[in-house]
Parts: C-alpha cells; structure tokens; sequence
C-alpha cells in the first residue's frame, strides 16, 4: 500500500472509530461493558453513506452541522441519563431536571471541595465541546471522499435503506410502530432521541393536566379540620431512609434491631405505634418532591410539578392546620439558601440553617446532627409559650450523603449550641477517601440511617410522658447503588398517644415499628387526605360534606 493510501485510509478509519464509539455510548451503569464494543450502530452507515452520497455543498455543510449538533446533545443527555440512573434509578427528563444540574454541583462541591467542584464542572464543559469537534472533524474526514457520479447516488440510496432500518429498530423496541423484519443492528442513539422527545411532549402533556387536578381539592377553605387533635404534631422526614432497611439484610440486620429496641422500650413508656410503607415520588434524592408530595396530597414526582403547585395557590397540609387552629412550622438544617417558595407552603415560622443557632463544625455536606434540629425543635418551636398546638415539618440531614462522619448521641441536656459535637465532626475519613470504596459507603448509610431513628426515637423517649403525635417519614430510598433496591418505598411510623395513632389504621396498619414485609404500600399522595379526614370528627367540626 502506497503512503498516499495509507495518508488517506488512516484519518477514515479514526474517524469511522470515533463515530461508532459515540453512537455506542452507554447511558446505563448496567450497560457498561466489553460487549458495547461490538454493537453495530446503525446510524453509523447511514450517517458515512449520506456524507459520501452529497456533493460539497451548503448543504454537506448544514447536514454536517446538524450531526455534530444533534450527537453532541446525544452524548450529554447519554451522560444526564447515566448519572440519573446511578443516583435516582431513572433516565434524565430534559424538561423537569435542568434545576437538578444546579442542586449536583452543591452536592459536588459539599463532598469534594469547591476546587474539585470547578474542576469537574470545567471538564464536563470542556468534554462536551472535544465531543462537538471531534464529530465535526469525522464527519468532514467522510464528506471530502468522493466517488463518480453514479456510485454516489448508490451510496444514497443505501443511506435511505439504512434508515429505514435504524427507524425500524427504534420501532421494534419502543413498541410504537412494527415492521415485518429484525434490524440488522442497533440505532441506540436515535432511541435515545426519539425516547427524549417523546418524554418532553408526555412531560409538557402531564403538566397541563396538572394544573387541573391542583384547583380539584376537596378540602379548600375547610373550617372545622384536624379538631380530634389535643398537642402538637411532628411531621419528622427521615433522609435517604427507604424499603431497603427492613429488606436487606446488610441494612436491615441493624435497623431492624435498633427499630425493635425502641418498640419495647416506647411500649414500656405507654405510646402506641403503628406502621406501613409509603410510596415516594421519587429515589436516590430530591426530597422536596416527597415533601411537597406528602403536603399538597398530589403526585409531584418533578420540578415542573413542583413548581405548578407552588404557583397554583393550593393549600397544603399546613395551611389547613394554620387554619384550624395551629402554630405551623418547619424546621430545615440543609436549607442555606434564600428559600423564598417557603412562603407559599402554610408556614407561620420558617427556620433554616442559619436559624436553628448550631455552632458546631458542619459534618460535610450535612450542616449539623439530627439530635441537635430536634433539640432545636423544643427551643424554638416547641418550648415557646403560644396558646396553639403547633404543626410542625421537620427534614432531618445527618442521613444524607457523604455519610461521614456519624455523630454520636448525647445526652439532650448537654447539646447546648452543639460544640460538643466538633470532636466527631473532625474525625475519621472525609468523603473523597470513603467513597473510593462502594462497601465502605453502604457501611456509612447503614450507620447514618441508625444514627438518624436513634435520634428520633430518643426523641420519641425524652417526651413520652407528655408525647406530641409524631409522623415519621422515609423521604426516599438511597441511590439503588447504595440501597441495593431499586423500589420507592419509604417506610411510615405513627407515634403518640393511642388516640390519636390508631386513626391512622388506614395509612399505617401494623402495630410497633416493623411493618409486615408483605404490607400494601400506601401512595404518598393520599397522606394529606386521610390526616385531614382521619383527624376531624365531623360532626362537631362543622365541616361542610
């Protein structure tokens, strides 16, 4: 073979190499492998064959455009999807996720360090624009071969047939139109595409009909609610605590034990408990979505949801108990942000971080320890002289991750401003060393977990002679990396006084702390409705039926 040849072979192969490399691209964890090598991506023949087939021309220019464009976009949403499976066990939703991105770059920046945060915000941006030259330079290496006049109408028509391949596998596997023949390949890339738009269309779709169901609710302007109620109430979200605790016996061995040790001994202390599953709108993170699920009594699994119902004037859980005679509250330590959306969830007293006076180290990412929110809790919430009960939503963080390091539990009297927590909060591993390690982290969530009901059921204990009726909630359930689950179903614990707790039958109904593992999962959406209809004795509240 002569140099010349060579000289021309040599960028068409790199070229043709780097083209199937992108069209092979992953966007699973589980897809990852040696087997993704030899995959024959349709869309890479019919991409070479139309590049050959036009002459040099506008539009060679503009179809080149539009490849280097449209893979390039490919690629991103291939490495969205990739990180969205790893940490929220479902693909990336262009519409409602683009606030995530935002929210990644804190979590990053909390477990690595802002350094490293840029770092890698640098070269996700530099990769993106390497991705965008290098299809652009592969697909001008292919659009300057030319052949004679008749092999390139040739090659054009099998461009076409190629196609129509690629569309037909698309078809075959996304069940929305069939044709009579197997695809001799895979176009996973134009999937991808297609799978993306139809997700926005569907996603744009669900909203409009949303915004229907939001101005339905039943319970509007309800005078006369909640009044089988006699203290205050805690509604106690438990961070990243899901199914996988009772099921696993790597988590559950542990949890199961600490759950059974404080059932006796709450049992002992005259409370009732009752328990069930929930399912959470979404997994591996998000834990507005839960909360504002579990408030607005609607399935709000998206940003976009999210924000519909904060802007539709729609009265959560709290604005009923603000208006029917509570104090509410809601007591937030990962909140160091303005949070201005607050306003409109029926809070009369909002405490972020700032508020809650912790003068402890941080714990990382997480601002301060789960006993010191609850003692703050009493402090400045609970403890406050006021003629109402209060109503109070509580979003605990020492069981978010990095997971390191666990606090300790102390006795309450000595929590003070939550110095005394420094000592553990400077010890052992920070999180760039744990997390090179998949066992070591799951270990960190087994003991943040236990250490997060730890606090809460000594919570339960420190007030068991005069107990408020405390709703303990599993936000959702870790990354399924971590869990070893993939469901959503987040654990629910009713505890207080007899009277109150067995109203709840509906929602939790197995006594104690351990529901049964083969207990129907009570959507999460209908909560807000069977508290405010389990909680009102209609006929002395003069609720309209």
């Amino acid at each position: 073979m002569s140099g010349q040849a060579i000289r021309t072979l040599v960028p068409l192969v790199v070229a043709t190499l780097c083209l199937h490399l992108i069209l092979i691209q992953p966007n699973h964890p589980h897809a990852v492998g040696w087997d993704a090598l030899f995959l024959f991506p349709l869309e890479l023949p019919a991409i070479v064959l139309a590049l050959i087939a036009l002459p040099a021309s506008r539009a060679l220019t503009a179809m080149r455009a539009f490849i280097t464009l449209a893979l390039t976009v490919i690629v991103a949403l291939k490495v969205a999807d990739y990180v969205s499976f790893s940490t929220l066990s479902r693909g990336f939703n262009p519409v409602a996720d683009l606030p995530l991105i935002e929210a990644l770059i804190r979590l990053l920046t909390g477990a690595v360090g802002p350094v490293l945060a840029a770092l890698a915000v640098l070269a996700a941006l530099l990769a993106v624009c390497a991705v965008a030259s290098l299809v652009w330079w592969a697909t001008g290496v292919w659009s300057r071969v030319s052949l004679p006049q008749g092999l390139s109408l040739s090659a054009g028509i099998v461009a076409v047939a190629v196609t129509v391949f690629a569309v037909a596998e698309v078809g075959h596997v996304m069940k929305t139109w069939r044709l009579p023949f197997d695809p001799p390949g895979t176009a996973f890339t134009a999937r991808v595409g297609v799978e993306r738009g139809i997700m926005v269309r569907n996603t744009l779709a669900e909203l409009r009909a949303f915004r229907v169901a939001v101005r339905e609710d039943p319970f509007a302007d309800q005078v006369g609610l909640l009044n089988a109620i006699d203290r205050d109430v805690l509604v106690i979200f438990v961070e990243s605590y899901g199914r996988t605790s009772f099921d696993r016996p790597f988590y559950a061995d542990l949890h199961r034990t600490t759950l059974a040790s404080y059932e006796a001994q709450l049992a002992a202390l005259g409370l009732s408990m009752q328990s069930g599953f929930l399912t959470s709108p979404t997994k591996g993170g998000q834990s507005w979505l839960s909360h504002a699920t579990f408030a607005n009594g609607l399935w709000v699994d998206n940003q976009i949801r999210h924000a519909a119902a904060l802007s539709s004037g729609r009265e959560t859980l709290f604005h009923h108990a603000a208006r029917n005679g509570f104090h509410t509250a809601t007591v937030m330590p990962q909140i160091t942000l303005d949070w201005p959306e607050a306003e409109r969830m029926g809070f009369d007293l909002i405490l972020p971080a700032k508020d809650l006076g912790y003068q402890g180290l941080p714990f990382n990412w997480v601002t301060m320890p789960d006993q010191f929110t609850l003692a703050a809790l009493d402090r400045l919430v609970r403890n406050v002289e006021r003629p109402e009960p209060s109503f109070v939503q509580v979003a605990l963080a020492s069981s978010h991750a990095p997971w390191v390091p666990i606090p300790d539990i102390f006795p309450w009297d000595s929590i003070g401003d939550g110095t005394i927590f420094n000592d553990v909060a400077t010890s052992g591993d920070p999180p760039e060393v744990v997390w090179r390690d998949r066992e070591r982290v799951r270990l960190q969530y087994k003991l943040a977990v236990d250490y997060a009901l730890q606090s809460v059921l000594e919570y339960a204990v420190l007030h068991a002679s005069d107990p408020p009726l405390i709703v303990v909630v599993g936000d959702h359930q870790a990354a399924e990396f971590i869990a070893l689950d993939n469901r959503s179903d987040v654990p629910l614990h009713i505890i207080g006084p007899a009277h109150l707790v067995e109203r709840l039958s509906e929602v939790a109904p197995y006594p104690g702390l351990l529901p049964d593992d083969a207990a129907d999962v009570f959507p999460m959406q209908q909560v807000r409705d069977a508290i405010l209809t389990a909680f009102t004795d209609v006929e002395t509240s003069g609720v309209q039926q």
